[in-house]
Parts: C-alpha cells; structure tokens; sequence
C-alpha cells in the first residue's frame, strides 16, 4: 500500500515506489524519476483511504521511483536552478520581443538535472516559433526546449491566488480540468450580468457559477416568469423578481404594493394586468466602468484552456 506521494501536475499527486532502505517523512524534498526527468518534489503522507482506494482502482497514477533524499547540497542547487529559470525567463522575454511575436511568457520551468527547460505562453492564435526556438538553442545548450501554449486560465492556475471569495484559487487548489461555462450560467442563478461581478482573475468566468447551478435550476421548477401575471392571495400582480432558493416570488399588486408569496401561493393567468414594473436590478447591468465589454469574450473558448500544464 502506497504511504507517501508527490504532487508532480496541477493538482495530481503520484504515488511513490520508496526502496526499503530508504526512510521518508512527510515535508521532505526528495528526488523522483519522472517521463521528463529527475524532479524534486515535496514529500506528502498519503489518507490512508486514498491509499486503500489506489490499491483497489485500475486507474491509480503512475508511481515515481524515489531516487534519494535531497541533501544540503541539492537543495542549494535546487536554489541555483530557480535563479536560473527567472534568468531564463526574461532571456526568453528579449528574444520574444525580439521577433515580434504576439505570444506572453508566463513562466519558466527547469527540471533538477537540467536536461529539459520548459517555456509556457500564452497566445490568440498559433504562433510560428521556429526562428525563437532557432535562437533559444543557441542560448541554452546541450539542454532539450519545450515552447508550451496553455490557455488564460491554465495562466491562472499557475500563478495562483486568491479569488473575490478570499480564497485560493479553484485551478490552484483541487480543479483538475475547467468545465466549460457561459453566460446563461449566471443568468439562471439571478446574478448580476457585470464582468466584474462575474469573471475570475483570469477574465473567464468564474469556475464557481458551475458548482450550485443544477440546485438552482431545480428550485426554479414551478416559478413563473419575470412579468408574467399571476393571482395571488393578494389579488392581481405582476412577478417583479425570483428568489429561487427561498422558492418565493416577488409580485407588484395592482395597488402598487410590491410583496413576497411563495411559489406554491399564487397561479400564472392569461390577463392583462395594468402594473408597471422596473428591470431587475439584479438581472441588469451594473454601473461600471467595464460595461463596455461584450459579455460573451467571457466564455470558455479553445484560448480558454489547453491541458498542457
């Protein structure tokens, strides 16, 4: 049974094969054999039901053979390759400029035995790269150099943060793929259509909108319309907004008064109601310098996310 693992992708731990001679203890720096290279990575102790669950599961990640625990000596070298995967970083950034592409470096990775360096970038369109990665092997030698396109919200993912909600980041922390979201998501929630209410660091929206959608939408089963007309206990009115997780429903009467019945107090009739009402303001667009911005560049597209990381 696996006891410790490593987290190697974005939110993806791999178990490890540890030598019987070896001892391990969670939080130490350790040398792994992985398909790009040897990585240092940080040791984590495993659940012992997520140990149970690998054991029995035909699709347990593939385990990394332990090569040794890092020294004082490699984690001062582990020190010298971060020093130079930020000079890389910006040697990289000067050539980009260089050829005038419309690509943004978002960082830089370099594996323990510097054998591989790694360029992720972000881009609108594909890029020709032929005559940069020319030059990036005149640079960096007898090294192997991948140029890889991921997409805004992979960008995200990497950098992490935290969101409006005061917490880390979603792709930073347990999304492992981003589903797909648009702008109906929010409206069938009754949420402000704003881009700054609704889009993430990443100007996508936010990956959150998918999590409570399918309990909004079977509270909104049986409620009526916004303008419909409808009778209530009250008399005659017009539905001026929904509070779907109450299950009421807000109706201006004909004597102006605006009051709150529940969905299963008042019936959809086929009359004509003389009462006025205001657009929502919770379905309108806020007030804010961004409302000029077309809603739908929100959405998930192919420049959304790549899987690459």
């Amino acid at each position: 049974m696996f006891k410790y693992a490593v987290e190697y992708i974005k939110n993806t731990f791999n178990p490890l094969n540890v030598p019987d001679t070896l001892k391990l203890e969670a939080g130490q720096m350790v040398l792994v054999r992985t398909a790009k290279g040897e990585e240092a990575l940080k040791v984590v102790l495993v659940n012992t039901q997520i140990a149970e669950r690998w054991q029995k599961c035909c699709h347990t990640p593939e385990p990394f053979p332990v090569v040794r625990i890092l020294s004082q000596r490699d984690l001062q070298t582990l020190d010298d390759i971060k020093k130079e995967e930020a000079e890389a970083f910006f040697k990289c950034k000067a050539l980009v400029e260089q050829h005038k592409l419309v690509m943004n470096l978002v960082q830089c990775r370099i594996t323990f035995d510097r054998r591989k360096i790694t360029f992720y970038y972000t881009a609108p369109e594909r890029v020709d790269f032929r005559a940069l990665l020319k030059d990036l092997t005149q640079v960096f030698t007898r090294v192997r150099i991948d140029l890889r396109h991921i997409g805004v919200r992979d960008e995200t993912s990497l950098m992490c943060g935290c969101g409006m909600c005061g917490r880390p980041f979603c792709c930073s922390s347990f999304l492992r793929k981003f589903g797909s979201i648009n702008v109906k998501l929010a409206k069938d929630q009754g949420m402000p259509i704003a881009p700054g209410k609704i889009s993430g660091t990443c100007g996508r929206l936010l990956c959150c909108l998918n999590y409570e959608y399918s309990n909004y939408i079977d509270a909104a089963k049986g409620m009526p319309p916004i303008g419909s007309s409808v009778m209530t206990p009250d008399g005659l009115g017009r539905v001026c907004y929904l509070q779907f997780l109450n299950g009421t429903v807000a109706v201006k009467l004909e004597d102006g008064k605006t009051k709150e019945f529940a969905k299963t107090d008042i019936e959809m009739v086929d009359a004509d109601v003389n009462v006025e009402i205001d657009t929502p303001a919770i379905t309108a667009y806020a007030e804010e310098d961004d409302t000029n911005i077309d809603i739908r560049q929100l959405e998930d597209d192919r420049n959304s996310s790549t899987g690459n990381v």
